[in-house]
């Protein structure tokens, strides 16, 4: 068999788990991607699956396997897209990640545009509160806030925020606005678990970096929570600045101790490395950056 058809029916079992997932993502029968995985095995002179009746599982040298052969596979699918002239014209699959309420916000809007612009391109987005690991996961381009390790990846700097405390004018008006990091332990303090660890929040003070230690009245684990609760009135939240920037122009929440916040964080806009460019990721990001730098958020 053709080894790219081998590594391709590996990578489907590998991703998924399961022979039966990858005879359906690839339009195969069962037996037929039983035998490509076993002829892989045969060919490298080395178990990849560990099958039992229950699971499929990846060996050691089938985890390293899988990453080299992802790899691999783009660097054909980007070539044969260059040979073929597609970088003239967007068209495939193009997988997107960002932050949940910065997705819903500023990415969401961009990807129905793009999908409308060039209607040959399908575009999954998945959009978490972690760090999604971009080769591993299958994604194209990723949005970031904050510093970036060094990485391989290639990174456009599109905007900043600022990590800030806000309160409802009701909190405020009852409990007193605080001057001081330190008068925040007489307040009823809001803390997100992906944002506000519970261990203390850091304030830039220009002359005294400090940690204040905290004990969170409520900790969610979703900002529209944290965001909710402060609009409630029921005390003050640590949030980023573009994810409550109706809730502050509107009045509903009010900005405290803004003299005292940490240097603003970058948002980054990240795609993988390639010996080729590719028309659907260029101009996705082309169009991206343009609408986040169209928000002001510099």
């Amino acid at each position: 068999m053709d080894h790219i058809h081998l590594m391709k029916v590996f990578v489907a079992v590998g991703e998924l788990e399961s022979f039966a997932g990858a005879a359906r993502r690839l339009d195969m029968s069962p037996a037929a991607v039983t035998r490509a995985v076993s002829a892989l095995e045969e060919r490298l002179g080395v178990k990849l699956l560990l099958r039992t009746t229950r699971s499929v599982r990846l060996t050691e040298a089938g985890g390293r396997y899988l990453e080299d052969c992802r790899s691999i596979l783009a660097s054909i699918a980007e070539a044969n897209e260059a040979a073929a002239g597609v970088n003239a014209t967007p068209k495939g699959e193009l997988a997107v990640t960002a932050p949940i309420l910065f997705g819903k916000k500023f990415v969401m809007p961009s990807i129905v545009r793009y999908l409308q612009q060039y209607p040959e391109v399908d575009v999954s987005a998945y959009f978490l509160d972690r760090v999604v690991n971009m080769v591993e996961e299958g994604m194209d381009v990723a949005v970031r806030i904050g510093q970036l390790p060094d990485s391989g990846l290639k990174a456009l700097r599109v905007g900043k925020v600022r990590r800030m405390l806000c309160a409802s004018p009701d909190y405020l008006a009852r409990h007193g606005v605080p001057t001081h990091p330190s008068e925040l332990h007489e307040h009823v303090v809001i803390a997100t678990t992906n944002l506000s660890p519970r261990a203390g929040w850091r304030f830039g003070l220009t002359d005294e970096p400090t940690m204040v230690r905290m004990k969170p009245r409520l900790t969610v684990t979703s900002n529209d929570g944290a965001i909710a609760a402060a609009c409630a009135g029921l005390g003050i939240a640590r949030l980023l600045s573009y994810q409550v920037v109706e809730e502050v122009a509107s009045g509903r929440l009010q900005v405290v101790l803004a003299d005292f916040e940490e240097a603003p964080w970058p948002i980054h806009i990240l795609h993988r490395e390639s010996k080729y460019g590719s028309a659907k990721v260029r101009a996705f990001i082309d169009m991206l950056a343009a609408d986040v730098r169209a928000k002001g958020l510099d």
